[in-house]
C-alpha cells in the first residue's frame, strides 16, 4: 500500500476516534460547543434516545422546545435493520458549519448538504404525510438562516434538531432524521456518480432474430404478477417483447393490455381493430409498405407502449413486420457522425395528423421536438421520435442549418435501413408484439389479401408506474430501506419521493 494512502487511513481513524471522544466528553459536561461534530458511541446512545423524547411524534415535537436532544430514529419514520455488530458505531463523521452539514463517508468520499435543503426534506409525520406521501411542510416559512442546534450521527442515520436563527431558537426547535442510504442516493455537493437502478438497456440489431425476447400468455396472466413483471422488465431492457400462446381474439388481447394499466384512447379509438379499408385517415389502414417509424409524433406526449396482435391473414401474403432499435441506431450515429447526432438532438421537427376531417393534431409547441431526446441531468438518451411520413414543413430552420439537418437525417435514415439494423418477423395469430414506442421503430412490408390486426396504446406513465410498483415487490435492489416504517404501502424514504 502506498505510504500516502496509509497515512490518510490512519488519519481518518484517528480523527474519528478523537471526534467520538470529544463529543462524548462535551455531552457529559452539559452540551456540545458550536461546530463540534456529534458522533456518539452506541454505548451512550440509549440514554440520549429516551431523554425527553418519549411518546408520539406530536408530543416529541412539542417537547423539543424544552429539550434540544436528538430524537430516536424509530420515532421519525425509520426502523433500523438488525446489526450483526450492535455495539459497533460505523457512522460517518459529521461536521456542521453556518450553512452546511458535511458527511465524510470515507477519507476520499464526502458530501455536503445545505441546512435549508435538509430541513425542507424532513420526513417526520408533521412535514410529510405518511399515507398520501405528500409534503406538508411550508418551505416558505423555513427561516433562510436555519441551522442545527444539535445533531447525532448514529449507525442508522443523521438526527438533527433545528432551531430558528436568533434568540428564539430555543423555543422553535424541530427534530428530523435522515437515513445514510437516503443521503448517499441524493447527495449533490459534490455530485455523486449515479448508480442507475433501472435495467441496463440491451441494444440489438438484426441478429436479435436468433433469440427474440418472449414470454408466455399464461405467465403474464398469473395473479401473482411475477410473469407481468418479467414482461414489463423485458420491454424495459430490449424495447420490445413477444407474448406467445395468446388466444387469437380481440377480447383476450384487450385483457392482456389491461394487465399493464389504462388503455390510452386516441382518434383511432380505445382498443382498435383494423384492416386495409382506410376506415381512418392513416396509411396504417392501407396495404402499403411502411418504413421504420414511431407512432403519434404529432402528440405532445407520444403513446408509450404499442400492442399488436395479428388475428388473421387470409387470401394473401406479405405484411412482414419490421422492428428497429432506435437506441442502437442512435449509438451508431453518435459514434460515426457526432455532428449529425448533435443536430438531431437539437433541431425540433413539427408534425401533424390531419387525415381525419374531425381531427387536426399538432404537438405543443407546434415546432415539435427533436428526434433524439435526453435526460437533462444524466444526458442519457431517453426517447426516439421519428416519423418522416407525419413530418410538417421545416420552415423554422435557419439558413445555415438547412443543409446540416438534411445531411443528418440522411445519415440517420441510412443507418435505419441498414441490414444490420433491421429485424424482420412474420407475425402469426396467437403471438402478441409489445413495443416501447419511445425507443423501437416499427414498419411493415406491402401485403395483399385480408389482414386483421387488433391492439392498443398504453401511456408511458402508466407503463412506468406499473413497472416501478412491481420492481418494489420483486427486486430487492429497488426496495429502498425495505418495508420498514411503511404506511400506505410505501416507505417515506423511497427514492422517488
Amino acid at each position: 500500500m502506498p505510504a500516502n494512502n496509509l497515512l490518510r487511513i490512519c488519519s481518518f481513524v484517528q480523527t474519528k476516534r478523537m471526534q467520538s471522544y470529544v463529543a462524548q466528553k462535551f455531552h457529559t459536561q452539559g452540551g456540545l460547543p458550536a461546530g463540534t461534530a456529534s458522533v456518539w458511541p452506541m454505548s451512550t446512545r440509549s440514554t440520549h434516545r429516551h431523554s425527553g423524547f418519549n411518546g408520539s411524534i406530536q408530543q416529541r415535537l412539542k417537547a423539543s422546545s424544552a429539550a434540544s436532544q436528538p430524537v430516536s430514529s424509530d420515532q421519525l419514520g425509520f426502523v433500523p435493520q438488525a446489526s450483526s455488530n450492535p455495539g459497533q458505531n460505523d457512522a460517518p463523521i459529521v461536521s456542521v458549519d453556518d450553512s452546511k452539514v458535511s458527511v465524510f463517508w470515507s477519507p476520499q468520499n464526502w458530501s455536503r448538504f445545505h441546512h435549508i435543503w435538509l430541513r425542507d426534506h424532513c420526513r417526520c409525520a408533521n412535514c410529510f404525510h405518511p399515507v398520501t406521501k405528500q409534503r406538508l411542510v411550508n418551505m416558505f416559512q423555513i427561516p433562510r438562516g436555519i441551522k442545527p442546534i444539535h445533531h447525532h450521527a448514529s449507525t442508522e442515520g443523521l438526527e438533527i434538531v433545528w432551531g430558528a436563527p436568533g434568540p428564539s431558537s430555543s423555543t422553535e426547535s424541530h427534530s428530523s432524521f435522515y437515513p445514510w442510504s437516503w443521503l448517499r442516493e441524493h447527495a449533490y455537493d459534490p455530485p455523486q456518480q449515479l448508480e442507475h437502478r433501472a435495467n441496463e438497456k440491451v441494444l440489438w440489431g438484426s441478429k436479435i432474430a436468433r433469440s427474440p425476447p418472449t414470454i408466455t400468455y399464461e405467465e403474464v396472466m398469473e395473479e401473482a404478477d411475477a410473469g407481468l413483471y418479467k414482461w414489463l422488465r423485458t420491454i424495459d431492457s430490449f424495447g420490445f417483447c413477444f407474448v406467445s400462446g395468446v388466444p387469437p381474439t380481440a377480447e383476450a388481447t384487450e385483457r392482456l393490455c389491461e394487465r399493464i394499466g389504462f388503455i390510452r384512447e386516441t382518434q383511432y379509438g380505445k382498443f382498435w381493430e383494423f384492416t386495409a379499408d382506410l376506415a381512418k385517415g392513416d396509411t396504417a389502414y392501407t396495404n402499403m409498405a411502411l418504413g421504420a417509424h414511431t407512432d403519434t409524433t404529432y402528440f405532445t406526449d407520444p403513446c408509450g407502449l404499442q400492442i399488436f396482435h395479428l388475428l388473421s391473414h387470409t387470401d394473401g401474403s406479405g405484411g412482414t413486420t419490421l422492428l428497429v432499435d432506435g437506441f442502437y441506431v442512435a449509438s451508431l450515429l453518435k459514434e460515426l457522425h457526432p455532428e449529425h447526432y448533435d443536430i438531431l438532438s437539437r433541431v425540433p421537427i413539427p408534425s401533424h395528423a390531419s387525415g381525419e376531417p374531425t381531427a387536426r393534431y399538432r404537438p405543443s409547441p407546434p415546432s415539435g421536438y427533436p428526434t433524439l431526446q435526453h435526460d437533462m441531468i444524466t444526458g442519457q438518451l431517453t426517447q426516439v421520435r421519428w416519423n418522416n411520413d407525419d413530418r410538417s414543413v421545416m420552415s423554422h430552420l435557419s439558413a445555415e442549418v438547412v443543409e446540416k439537418w438534411y445531411d443528418a437525417v440522411r445519415a440517420w435514415h441510412t443507418l435505419l435501413v441498414s441490414p444490420d439494423s433491421e429485424y424482420w418477423v412474420q407475425l402469426i395469430p396467437g403471438t402478441v408484439l409489445s413495443i416501447n414506442n419511445h425507443r423501437v421503430l416499427h414498419g411493415r412490408s406491402k401485403f395483399d389479401g385480408k389482414r386483421r390486426v387488433c391492439g392498443a396504446y398504453i401511456g408511458m406513465d402508466e407503463y412506468r408506474s406499473k413497472l416501478a410498483v412491481l420492481r418494489e415487490k420483486f427486486d430487492p435492489r429497488h426496495q429502498v430501506l425495505g418495508d420498514q416504517a411503511a404506511q400506505g404501502g410505501r416507505n417515506v424514504w423511497n427514492s422517488i419521493l
